[in-house]
């Protein structure tokens, strides 16, 4: 029975659930979970209507009956008695009108809303009707009360006319400018313009409707500008959201929206909060409709109104003590301009920027005030990735002048050079490195000797004292970032930093200086890294001892040392440098990786309402799913998970069976992220490179063991191919996905692996063509330019990128299973054919060509059945412009020959003239072409090998010699060796020559194959190589004359060869 008989109990039990003391609250919780939803809802109602009750018990109740309805509508009010149904209805309709409340008031409209929402049926009919009436009703009644209660259910749910919308639409418009004009009461003005935003978001791809309300915007723009001064922001909010839905709603009034922006922006009066989302609409804007913005070039000329933003800093004595960057520097103007900076660069991209912004900037620097300098090197760190290209050109005019800066008088300007140094590091590799490498360099090293003269360090306080310490933390960090890129140029510098790196390491135990030896370890393992294991291996093991004595006493650690992720990504580093050396540490290394790797994120299911309660400052972030639900989830520690997932990956690649008594712990873990949304994209992608990975190092504990490994990551990696949201985490899963089925073998799948698999399949590859036919209608678009173009071929070559994985993992069943797989592909048959049509683009083209060569190398004989589908288009594709094409045909061609069966004898025939005809092309040898016609020349090697009676082979083989020996396609050269292997042992006079002449051409063959590795000592053709070389040794003469025409190089090669093989 439940424990709440009346009203009084109820009462009671509210006001436990708005209990500070925890225990209390979480006793009520449960009580009030016992009762049963009518009963819920007959209490609720009648503590919100009940006039005694204190103003916070109704508006619990009102809070909790909103959320009933939205959490649990299904299960409790379709059960009511129709009295019942109708009596709620009419208490929420007398409740808005009698209550004198303003806030339970807006509560009450909260929960009409969501019961209207839940009361439109699946044909659009709203089962309410009684509330339409309400709601024409009260916006024209002259109270205001109701006027107010008629937009906030309007605006809490725009869609509630349903299938009526279109009968009444010019009544809603008239409604809504009435209100927004209303002259004595500002809060009217401001809820109609939130209420018309609100409509225009929920229609945001109805473009007729847009056009039919853009006269609105005018007023929204006016409440935009009326209510930030009145300390409400919630119509500016609202102008973001349609920035980010519904950019082209802003097209007829945009410049007046970008005025009203940058006014509101550069208005000191306003809150930063105010000022930053004004600037948020115009960066958001750049990022939706960059193409609107970038035509009104006068308006985005006042951008560096940004720039003012970036100055507004504190004079902050305590900034040298910080041990990193405070958190509540997130929220400041200049972070904010900043970030703003950034996006606004990538997105109107940097032809438009950087001219523009430049001199600003140039002028920032020469004032002598340390907050301009500070600015404009921050600015020049935050459009480097927007503005590459234009950057580039002028990056030896920058480098020289920010490297002034690195001896600046303010330790923040200092710190502020060293960090445009490391972002351009990073943005501008690896030119950054080639050509700086030396300047920079000296510019740190000065920079840190400066910083760390070692009496100084001895006493951390005076370090502190100088305001150094963030600069130190800084410089090492560049330092490491130049070494990351610079690889061996590194060398000559090793021995001028490592010795005051270590000195860091030893000397910073301070706790102020965690995060100054965390990252000088991060350094220290960079540089080892980048200088290889030679260079390093002196100092390896002090490191390794330095490195131990920080993780043995890692216990003592907190949890948030900073020291934790740093040391993580030093002992990969090591592992990557010691190799296999590494496998003795293992023990002490993998317990706090686990550890990290395992953190669990809090999360959570909210409805919009409750979102207002918790902020993203605390470190929340959120996800729209829409229908007024959002999924909200806790980041702290998240970057430290991704980064330990992403080293156990480094072990398990670099170990190999070294790491398999730590497989199944790892797999255990690695497997439930592969389908957790919303974590950081690199732990999924940590996740997926890890599987394959974990099965070779299982491998050694045998085939069961594997098989049970691989089940239990099989569903799951399915899954994940079908659910994963990011294309670029998404391409990730499948490598993995097909490395494992290559891996497995025949079997590892079963009947619902494959069902499931080939329904995924089929979708990515209609999604495909879909996602094309969308880039077409955008070239339409009347705002169309060449930087939309660049971006649309920027997603062109992401979709073609998972079509290549489609390819890898069709490839990866067909070597498995064979021809029994074949009934399967059928489904998956005409999208393949679509892509060889000749009207798509190359790129489909070529794949749907590897997928139909992977068919005939691995499902032949059967293959032939679909021969008609592919046959001509191979043939004509032999002289395709595109070089990709050409290449994926002559493959065919070649394993049609080698693996097809009687049945393609004739399109050998067919194919041969072709194939000749690309090899003797005037360009055929051109960088662009030269693996096409490799491939050419290889499957003309291969139609004389397996179908000599297609071919006239006697008069081919020399010129086909004279094409030998293949350069760039290593896997296609070592069957013309091995078929020029076959020729010289059953003593071919064409290939050898009238006494023996050809041997000298055979032997720079040979030799030229060596040096270029295209003959690696594995390959069996070595063998047989070496061998007619020992041969020619044995008449002096001969071996005189075959020699000597080689240079040295090529001497070396076949010297190497008698060697290895």
């Amino acid at each position: 029975m439940c424990s709440v008989e009346n009203m009084q109990q109820f009462y009671l039990l509210l006001g436990n659930l708005m209990s500070p003391d925890n225990n209390v609250r979480k006793q009520a919780e449960e009580t009030y979970d016992t009762i049963p939803g009518q009963n819920k809802i007959t209490f609720l109602l009648q503590a919100i209507r009940d006039a005694s009750a204190a103003e916070e018990v109704k508006q619990m109740a009102a809070v909790l009956l909103r959320r009933l309805l939205s959490s649990s509508f299904e299960e409790i009010y379709p059960g009511l008695t129709l009295e019942m149904q109708t009596a709620v209805k009419t208490e929420l309709l007398t409740s808005i009108q009698q209550e004198t409340s303003p806030n339970i008031r807006k509560k009450v409209c909260d929960i009409a809303a969501e019961l209207s929402r839940n009361l439109i049926d699946d044909d659009g009919n709203n089962q309410w009707p009684e509330v339409l009436k309400f709601l024409f009703d009260s916006v024209n009644s002259d109270n205001v009360g109701l006027r107010e209660a008629a937009l906030h259910i309007f605006w809490n749910f725009p869609g509630i006319f349903g299938n009526q919308q279109q009968h009444y639409m010019e009544v809603i418009k008239r409604m809504l400018v009435q209100c927004m004009q209303d002259q004595e009461n500002p809060q009217i003005r401001t809820l109609a313009a939130r209420a018309a935003a609100s409509f225009v978001l929920s229609n945001e791809s109805n473009t007729a409707l847009l056009k039919h309300f853009a006269d609105l915007l005018p007023g929204i723009l006016q409440a935009v500008n009326e209510s930030c001064y009145q300390g409400d922001d919630s119509v500016l909010k609202s102008l973001v959201e349609i920035a980010d839905t519904a950019p082209k709603y802003l097209r007829p009034n945009l410049e007046a929206t970008l005025q009203l922006c940058l006014k509101l922006c550069a208005d000191t009066n306003l809150t930063n909060m105010q000022r930053q989302l004004a600037l948020e609409v115009i960066v958001t804007l750049s990022e939706t409709a960059a193409a609107m913005l970038r035509k009104h070039t006068a308006i985005v000329a006042q951008i560096p109104q940004m720039l003012a933003m970036m100055v507004d800093l504190e004079d902050d004595d305590e900034w040298a003590m910080a041990d990193e960057l405070e958190d509540d520097d997130f929220d400041s103007n200049a972070v904010a301009g900043e970030s703003a900076l950034d996006r606004i660069a990538c997105g109107l991209g940097g032809k438009i920027i950087l001219p523009m912004i430049k001199q600003h900037i140039m002028q920032m620097l020469q004032n002598p005030d340390w907050k301009y300098r500070h600015a404009g090197l921050m600015a020049l760190s935050a459009i480097g990735e927007g503005c590459h290209q234009q950057m580039e050109a002028i990056l030896q005019e920058i480098v020289s002048f920010v490297l002034l800066f690195c001896s600046d008088p303010h330790p923040r300007v200092r710190y502020a050079a060293c960090n445009a140094i490391g972002q351009m590091a990073t943005d501008f590799a690896p030119t950054f490195q080639k050509k700086f490498h030396d300047k920079v360099i000296s510019a740190l090293l000065q920079t840190m000797e400066d910083q760390s003269n070692p009496r100084v360090q001895a006493h951390a306080a005076a370090l502190i004292q100088k305001g150094t310490k963030l600069v130190l933390e800084q410089v090492v960090t560049s330092i490491a970032s130049v070494a990351d890129t610079a690889e061996e140029k590194f060398v000559p510098y090793y021995d001028l930093f490592m010795p005051s790196l270590k000195h860091i390491v030893e000397n910073a135990v301070q706790k102020e200086l965690r995060l100054l030896r965390g990252k000088t370890i991060e350094c220290i393992s960079l540089i080892g890294l980048a200088v290889g294991k030679e260079k390093f291996m002196p100092d390896a093991s002090a490191v390794m001892q330095l490195l131990l004595k920080t993780q043995t006493d890692f216990n003592d650690l907190e949890d948030d040392d900073p020291q934790i992720s740093y040391m993580i990504s030093a002992w990969a580093r090591m592992c990557k440098i010691l190799g296999k050396e590494f496998q003795q540490y293992l023990p002490v290394v993998m317990g706090p990786l686990m550890k990290t790797a395992s953190i669990k994120p809090e999360v959570a299911l909210l409805d919009t309402q409750d979102m207002e309660n918790i902020s993203e400052d605390d470190g929340w972030e959120f996800v729209n799913l829409g229908d007024q639900q959002s999924f909200g989830i806790k980041t702290a520690g998240l970057e430290e998970k991704a980064t330990a997932c992403q080293m156990l990956v480094c072990y398990a690649k670099e170990l190999k069976e070294g790491f398999v008594e730590y497989t199944e712990q790892v797999v255990k873990l690695m497997v439930p992220l592969l389908n957790v949304p919303l974590t950081v994209s690199r732990v999924r992608v940590a996740a997926a490179e890890s599987m394959p990975l974990l099965l070779e190092c299982a491998r050694v504990r045998g085939p069961e063991y594997l098989t049970q490994m691989w089940h239990f990551m099989c569903d799951a990696l399915i899954k994940a191919i079908g659910t994963e949201p990011d294309s670029d985490v998404l391409s990730e899963i499948m490598h993995s996905f097909a490395k494992c089925i290559e891996l497995m073998g025949d079997g590892c799948l079963n009947n619902e692996h494959f069902e499931e698999l080939g329904g995924i399949l089929k979708g990515k590859l209609e999604e495909h063509f879909k996602n094309q036919e969308l880039r077409q209608a955008k070239r339409q678009d009347e705002d169309y330019d060449e930087q939309v173009e660049e971006t649309l071929q920027d997603e062109d070559e992401n979709d073609v990128y998972i079509l290549t994985k489609v390819s890898d993992i069709l490839h990866s069943v067909f070597s498995s299973y064979k021809e029994k797989v074949l009934p399967w592909f059928e489904q998956l048959l005409q999208l393949i054919v679509q892509l060889i049509c000749p009207n798509r683009p190359w790129a489909d083209r070529q794949w749907g060509l590897c997928i139909f060569d992977d068919v005939v190398e691995h499902c032949s004989p059967s293959s032939f059945k679909y021969a008609e589908y592919f046959l001509r288009p191979m043939v004509q594709s032999l002289c395709d412009s595109s070089p990709e094409v050409r290449q994926a045909a002559a493959y065919g061609v070649g394993v049609m020959a080698q693996y097809g069966g009687e049945n393609y004898r004739p399109f050998c025939t067919e194919a041969l003239p072709l194939l000749i005809r690309v090899i003797q092309a005037a360009d055929s040898r051109s960088k662009e072409n030269v693996n096409a016609t490799e491939n050419c020349i290889s499957a003309v090697g291969k139609v004389m090998r397996f179908r000599p009676e297609c071919v006239n082979v006697n008069e081919i083989l020399p010129h086909w010699l004279s094409w030998l020996p293949l350069n760039e396609d290593k896997e296609e050269a070592v069957h013309t060796f091995d078929f020029l292997c076959d020729l010289i042992e059953s003593n071919n006079p064409i290939v050898l020559g009238p006494d023996n002449s050809n041997l000298p051409k055979i032997f720079l063959i040979i030799a030229e194959g060596v040096a270029n590795e295209s003959v690696k000592s594995e390959d069996a053709c070595s063998k047989r190589l070496a061998n007619v070389i020992r041969q020619v040794q044995v008449s002096a003469g001969l071996w005189t004359q075959c020699v000597s025409t080689l240079n040295e190089t090529q001497q070396k090669a076949i010297q190497d060869l008698l060697n290895t093989a």
